[in-house]
């Protein structure tokens, strides 16, 4: 027999009774009944129920055992008495009587449970996070992502795409976010950096010849951490592919996202023909660019019917051309109650309140927004928005560059407040047409407002003739319940059109030259037209796994000071290794 077992703790079932077994596994619980001992005993692949009783030679020894003990078992399989099977385990209707026990690994007084799902700070678990893996639910979860890159990978494959590996130590590019430097020793003074995402290594692998690239890729960025962005890494799925328009990306890529949530879905719905919303029409709308339509409520501009009304303070702003004003349908919202909540929340959310109007039997307009606007404004609101006895809007005013997220936020607490959102589905989108550059209020001038290497609509015509600000970009984003889970875009394959991208942002031609020298070049040689996109893999199994928090679906995660508090990273340089480097600190004063 081998050393440790002969089987797994999720192995034996109702054929294996009467025969021995050896299980190996950590003690999940134990109980004691009236003398007998019952251990459930637990490995990777399952749990065991193991019964040591007074006459068995290893009982001394399994009294002394406590939770999380690594144990060797010895014993004979047998069906476990009428009545006390367990339908829930898959080797609940046997259970292992004990005759030997080994200790294999004692476990000292645990910090946090294995056995429950008892919530624990996240500083414990993360410091402890070897435990915390342990535990039945996060197990579950990093298995689930494991399976799902394992599906990524046998649908892209099965679209005739190839995986790569590009470098990690690389040169540090503005993909939007700070990069994470290394300084190099062999070159005192100079630093990698590691990457961001493999852009231009992936839009170069089109230059060479390939055609359908992937990766699940890890990318570095020094951003702040968030709930939905972990700090530090991130993974994505990665593709590249040349000769293409923007319609065959979304025929290579919606299937496999599709195929993948379906397969995980656990049964819930999930979009199979995905809308096509332009970004403008989905910032009217939802009042964002990852907008959750599982939510039903769909905003509008009623500007008119407020257009020289005895509402004054709408009435004055809309003076002003770039002012408008938004209305949130509220379906079954028209109760005072629900409304004074509404008006409460807006303002602890920074704005001074949120005006309303709600319908009565009749179809009567009731509120101070009613009664400043008069019954026939009031009814024509009403109709546009297709609302009734019982229903109720609620309305934002001014310029929308400035109270869109408000909006956005406003519409999303409506339909949860009011129990519009249908949880149990994923309802999946591409967002297309954004725009190619916006305004920096704080540098004053001209940026690129997503991804600087996509192809502007109308090509180099139109960053020669027309208004930076009214371009397109060949520019997409998935956006699923209220994320974003991918973006990508057709790429600026034209070298005289990058030059002028970038010269409109206020890069030179040297300084591409400089940033960009291999993207650039190799431009210079015969550049396929190409496009791609990544999707966010942690994003993707955090939405699958039913969590809202990356830090559940991640094996060894950073706390949201971007801290390692496992493995004490980050750590101070030893003197002799800053030597190396020719590098000398100049930390803060404390």
């Amino acid at each position: 027999m081998h050393r440790y077992r002969s089987h797994t703790c999720g192995a034996l079932r109702a054929g294996d009774v009467g025969t021995t077994a050896r299980l190996s596994g950590w003690c999940h619980r134990i109980r004691d009944h009236g003398g007998v001992l019952f251990i459930d005993l637990r490995d990777h692949y399952g749990l065991t129920q193991v019964v040591v009783d007074p006459d068995s030679p290893a009982f001394k020894l399994a009294e002394t055992v406590r939770a999380e003990w690594v144990i060797r078992v010895d014993g004979r399989v047998r069906l476990r008495p009428a009545g006390t099977e367990n339908p829930e385990l898959p080797t609940g209707q046997v259970e292992m009587y004990a005759t030997e026990i080994e200790v294999l690994g004692p476990a000292a007084e645990l910090p946090l449970p294995v056995f429950g799902d008892v919530e624990y700070p996240e500083e414990t678990r993360l410091r402890y996070r070897f435990l915390d893996l342990r535990r039945e639910k996060l197990h579950k979860n990093i298995m689930t992502r494991g399976a799902i890159v394992d599906a990524m990978r046998a649908k892209m494959k099965a679209q005739g795409f190839f995986e790569f590996q590009t470098p990690i130590l690389t040169a540090s590019s503005p993909e939007g976010a700070r990069d994470f430097l290394v300084p190099s020793r062999l070159h005192p003074g100079k630093f990698y950096a590691l990457p961001q995402a493999p852009q231009q290594y992936k839009q170069l692998i089109m230059m060479s010849g390939f055609d359908r690239y992937f990766q699940i890729a890890p990318c570095f960025r020094d951003e702040d951490p968030r709930a939905d962005r972990l700090p530090g890494e991130f993974y994505q799925l990665d593709l590249e592919m040349s000769f293409v328009e923007q319609e065959d990306i979304f025929a290579a890529v919606e299937p496999v996202i599709t195929g993948v949530f379906e397969q995980f879905a656990d049964g819930k719905p999930v979009t199979r023909n995905w809308p096509r919303i332009p970004y403008a029409v989905s910032m009217q709308k939802y009042g964002t660019d990852k907008p959750d339509l599982r939510n039903p409520i769909e905003m509008q501009d009623v500007s008119e019917h407020f257009r020289g009304s005895g509402f004054k303070v709408f009435a004055r702003m809309l003076e002003d051309p770039k002012n408008q004003v938004w209305a949130i349908p509220g379906t079954g919202g028209g109760s005072r109650a629900f409304c004074d909540r509404m008006n409460s929340w807006a303002q602890g959310e920074g704005q001074p309140g949120l005006g309303y109007i709600m319908w009565r039997e009749g179809n009567e307009g009731a509120g101070p927004l009613a009664n400043n606007i008069g019954p026939e404004r009031t009814e024509a609101i009403r109709a546009q928005l297709g609302l009734g006895a019982g229903d109720a809007a609620f309305f934002v005013a001014g310029n929308p560059e400035k109270f869109v997220k408000f909006a956005g936020l406003a519409r999303t607490k409506v339909g949860e407040e009011l129990k519009l959102v249908d949880h149990d589905r994923f309802e999946l989108a591409w967002i297309v047409d954004f725009p190619f550059y916006e305004w920096s209020e704080e540098d004053k001038k001209v940026d690129f407002s997503h991804n600087p290497f996509s192809m502007p609509q109308g090509g180099l015509e139109a960053l020669n003739n027309q208004d930076p600000l009214t371009i397109k970009a060949f520019q997409y984003d998935i956006a699923c319940n209220g994320y974003e889970i991918a973006s990508g875009g057709i790429r600026n394959h034209r070298p005289e059109a990058m030059v002028k991208a970038f010269e409109i942002a206020g890069y030179d031609e040297a300084t591409v030259q400089e940033r960009f020298g291999g993207l650039y070049r190799a431009f210079q040689y015969g550049a396929p037209p190409h496009g791609g996109m990544a999707a966010g893999v942690d994003r993707i199994v955090m939405l699958l796994c039913g969590t809202t928090n990356l830090r559940e679906i991640s094996i060894f995660p950073m706390n949201q000071q971007a801290q390692d508090i496992l493995m004490g990273a980050p750590n101070e340089a030893s003197p002799k290794q800053l030597r190396e480097l020719h590098i000398r600190t100049n930390l803060p004063e404390k």
